[in-house]
Parts: structure tokens; sequence; C-alpha cells
């Protein structure tokens, strides 16, 4: 069996996370815990097994693309608090320096 051993600080360190260093003892069992649970599927045969992404055989999900008619763009930019040339939604500049072309 591999070795179960979990370096909780490098892990927190990696995710992001500030751990109490009162929960790290009980954090590496658990974490410990997890990996030999996970490890017991290296004892499952599954050699005669193929690979499959769900666990039901799924064929093409999608609907089917049907053309119809689109919203109206005048209702779209009625609800635009300010346009530019009728065409185009304004927004608040994102960056600084640019201009308002």
């Amino acid at each position: 069996m591999a070795d179960t051993s979990i370096d909780v600080a490098y892990v927190a360190q990696l995710a992001r996370l500030e751990i109490d260093p009162a929960q790290t003892e009980k954090l590496r069992r658990e974490l410990g815990d997890i990996v030999s649970y996970i490890a017991k599927l290296d004892e499952v045969d599954v050699s005669g097994v193929e690979p499959t992404v769900h666990a039901l055989s799924r064929s093409n999900v999608w609907r089917e693309d049907v053309a119809k008619d689109s919203f109206p763009r005048e209702k779209m930019l009625a609800n635009a608090p300010e346009t530019i040339g009728g065409d185009l939604i304004k927004v608040p500049q994102v960056l600084p320096g640019e201009g308002s072309n």
C-alpha cells in the first residue's frame, strides 16, 4: 500500500488555506484515510472494462439546431442605460486610458 503520510502544511499552502495548527494532526489522519480508501481501487481488476465518461451509455443529448426569429434588437437596446449610435451598448470604462471612440 502507498505511503499515506500527508504534509498538511504543504497541501494547505497549495490550496491557499490557513490551517489551525491544532487541527493539523486530525487533518493528516483524515486525509490519510481518504488516500487509503482510494488506494483500494488499485485492487480492482478492470482489465476488461472499457473506459467511459458516464456510467450509462449516452448518445447525442443536444437539441436540434432550429433557426427561429431572434429577439428584436430595438427591445434589447431599450433596456440598455445608454447606447452608442443606437447600435451598441455603452459600458463603463474598464481599463485606464481607454478613450470613448
